[in-house]
Parts: C-alpha cells; sequence; structure tokens
C-alpha cells in the first residue's frame, strides 16, 4: 500500500512538472513531444526502480536504481522549487497580460502577452532546474561521502568512575542495498575503528535485502574491533526482508550481538551498566515486538541503563521505565530539507542529545540513506558517545 500511494503522489509530481517544464514552455509540435517522451520515460524508470527491486536480485539492480533514485530526488527538488515561483508567477500575472484596455486587443497585439509568457515559463524552468540541479548534486556528495565522526559528551546517573570516559560508538541506518555495497560498509567500519571506540551500537536499518544477495556487502562487520563488542538491534527495514533471522544469525557469524529484547551487562573490573535491546516496533507486524519486560528483566536498578531502540518515539516507554539513555537512529536527521518539518511532527528528536523526563536521548543521523542518494542538512554521521559521571 505504501509503494501504490507513494507511486500516485510522484505521478501527480510528474504531471505537474511537465505542465510547468514542458507544456508551458513549448508550443505544439516536436519538441514539445520529445520532451514529453523524456518525462514519461523517467517517470517510469523511477516506478521501476521502486518496485522491481522487490521482485529480482538486488545488486543488479543498480544499473537503473542509480538514475531512478537520482531522479527521485531531482523531482523532489523541481517541484519544490517550482512551487516556491508560483507566487512569482501570479505577481507577474498582470504583466503578462498587458492593460486591461488591451483585452479586446488583435491577434497581433496579443502575441507579445504570448511571449511574456513563454519568458517567464522559460525563467522559471531554468532558474527551477539549476537550483535543483545544484541542490541534488551538493546532496549527492554529501550522502555519498565519509559520515562525519560526532564525539558527544553523555553524564550519567550512578555510572562508577571507574567507567569514566568509556566510548560507544553509535551508528545507524546503514541501509545496504541497490545503492549502497560492500565499499560503503567499509568506509563506515574504517570510520568507527579509528574512534577506537570501547562498543559498538548497531541501531537499526542495516540492509534493504536478504542475506543472499547482501551477504558479502556486510562481511567487512567481522572487521569492527571495540573490547567490549559489537551489539545490534532491528530497525523496521529488517523486517521488510522474507526472514529476518537469516539476517541475525548472520549477524553473530560476523561477530555481531544481536540483542532481541534482552540485555547484557557491560564490566570494566568491578564497574558495569546494563546495555538492554528491544526490537522495532514494525516487528509486531511478524509476531516480534518490542518488549520491556522481557528486556529489562533482572537489570541492576544501581547502575545505569542503556537502551538500544531503532525508533526515538520508544523512549517515552523507556523514560517510563527508569531508563537513563536511549541510543536511536530512524529519522536520518531529517535526509532532505524541509522533510525534517515532517521528522519531528512523529518523532520526539530528529537528532543529537535531548531528554525526555529523566531519560536521555541520543539520536544519530545515520551513516547511510533510503531512496535518492541524496542529504541536505542533515550529512551521515557515526557518534561517539563519551560517558561520564
Amino acid at each position: 500500500m505504501f509503494i501504490v500511494a507513494l507511486s500516485a503522489v510522484l505521478a501527480l509530481m510528474n504531471l505537474y512538472l511537465w505542465k510547468r517544464l514542458v507544456k508551458d514552455t513549448t508550443g505544439p509540435g516536436r519538441t514539445r513531444r520529445i520532451l514529453t517522451a523524456v518525462l514519461v520515460a523517467l517517470a517510469l524508470l523511477l516506478v521501476a526502480t521502486l518496485v522491481v527491486p522487490r521482485f529480482v536480485d538486488v545488486p543488479r539492480s543498480g544499473w537503473y536504481a542509480w538514475p531512478g533514485y537520482l531522479w527521485f530526488g531531482l523531482l523532489v527538488y523541481l517541484f519544490l522549487t517550482l512551487l516556491v515561483a508560483e507566487p512569482v508567477r501570479l505577481a507577474l500575472r498582470p504583466w503578462i497580460k498587458g492593460q486591461p484596455q488591451e483585452s479586446s486587443a488583435t491577434a497581433e497585439s496579443a502575441r507579445p502577452a504570448l511571449n511574456r509568457r513563454m519568458f517567464i515559463a522559460r525563467t522559471t524552468a531554468v532558474a527551477a532546474g539549476a537550483a535543483s540541479v545544484g541542490l541534488v548534486g551538493i546532496g549527492a556528495a554529501t550522502a555519498l561521502g565519509p559520515p562525519d565522526l560526532l564525539q558527544v559528551p553523555v553524564r550519567l546517573r550512578r555510572l562508577d568512575p571507574a567507567l569514566r570516559g568509556f566510548r560507544i560508538a553509535v551508528v545507524s541506518d546503514i541501509h545496504l542495498g541497490p545503492l549502497a555495497g560492500r565499499a560503503h560498509t567499509e568506509q563506515i567500519v574504517n570510520t568507527i575503528n579509528a574512534a577506537e571506540p570501547d562498543l559498538v551500537a548497531i541501531v537499526g536499518d542495516l540492509v534493504d535485502g536478504t542475506v543472499e544477495q547482501l551477504g558479502a556487502a556486510a562481511a567487512p562487520l567481522r572487521d569492527l574491533s571495540a573490547p567490549e563488542g559489537t551489539f545490534f538491534v532491528t530497525g523496521n527495514h529488517e523486517y521488510f526482508v522474507d526472514d529476518t533471522a537469516a539476517w541475525l544469525t548472520e549477524l553473530e557469524r560476523l561477530g555481531v550481538q544481536p540483542l532481541r529484547n534482552e540485555n547484557t551487562a557491560i564490566r570494566r573490573g568491578g564497574a558495569a551498566f546494563d546495555l538492554v535491546g528491544v526490537n522495532d516496533i514494525a516487528g509486531a507486524q511478524r509476531d516480534d515486538p518490542p518488549d520491556f519486560d522481557r528486556a529489562l528483566a533482572g537489570v541492576n536498578l544501581s547502575r545505569p541503563t542503556v537502551l538500544l531502540a531503532h525508533q526515538p518515539v520508544l523512549v517515552s516507554e523507556a523514560a517510563a521505565r527508569g531508563v537513563d539513555l536511549q541510543l536511536s537512529g530512524h529519522t536520518h536527521g531529517g535526509q532532505m530539507w524541509p522533510f525534517h518539518y515532517v521528522v519531528t511532527m512523529v518523532q520526539p528528536s530528529l537528532a543529537g542529545l535531548s531528554t525526555v523526563d529523566d531519560t536521555q536521548l541520543y539520536v544519530t543521523r545515520g551513516a547511510g540513506f533510503w531512496g535518492p542518494p541524496v542529504r541536505i542538512g542533515a550529512p551521515p554521521d557515526v557518534t561517539v558517545l563519551i560517558l561520564e559521571p
């Protein structure tokens, strides 16, 4: 249903672009027919990009996924920039039509008004195209470049002084798939290892495909180096694949420990804190929902509790249960402005460190992307949280 709804919206956006970029800028004839055919082909390419990977081998879909998703990003910003230009078009309407007394002019005297209309349409189209191409180009360079390495100190109640300076590398939303493969994973692993963390937390949305399709792309995760281990919780995309359990088994083989509504004590000498992981909300559709009672069973209330949960919205449940710190992803930091504002309507935090009641929430922007390989106003990141008493 999501793909159907998205396809309908994209069809309407393509229709609007045809009106503003083709019909308004050309007269009837060959040029209009060619441009219309190009726009239709791009629309069909985008539909294929969204639908076909569900039925074919994901790595082999890259040859059309790259142009398809880049057109997706360009389509979005062409649509937005043309919408922004609409008030300008309305303001110039009297100038386009000419003086009121010219309303009954002959066809010859009407021709300048037609030329003015075409001039405004073409100028708007060129300006929107230049702005959109520039934004998408910068956004693609940001999305495909190395993630920012952020270092954020976090003070925790009841943290034993022996754990001062403990470093947790948080990474999320890697989204291995048709556009992001083994090199993407290697880049992220190198970034994490360079930070020399004590523990790595992967908080969901690692893959957009099966183990058979993307196992080789995920293989560099075995090279993650952290003395206290690497841990993983599911994101919503882990439940979009046919066999979630196969990925959890593969991650264990790579030395990444899934936390499925469970906890483990992280120790340094006689000091410790409890690391807890809950399944993503989407797991409810597979009879595998988040279970806080089970996840928190047996934690020691005299020491801090750090929760891994893919979606920030779970922080209300975490706060009700006395969790000290929740680590999340999912939002991508908005990924493409102005969608930041939509994300903040459904999640309690877009990115960074915040507090809900007595629980601190840290949300990473993620190290990958979903859909268009474009990030605008939300660069990818890997975050190292430095624990302090």
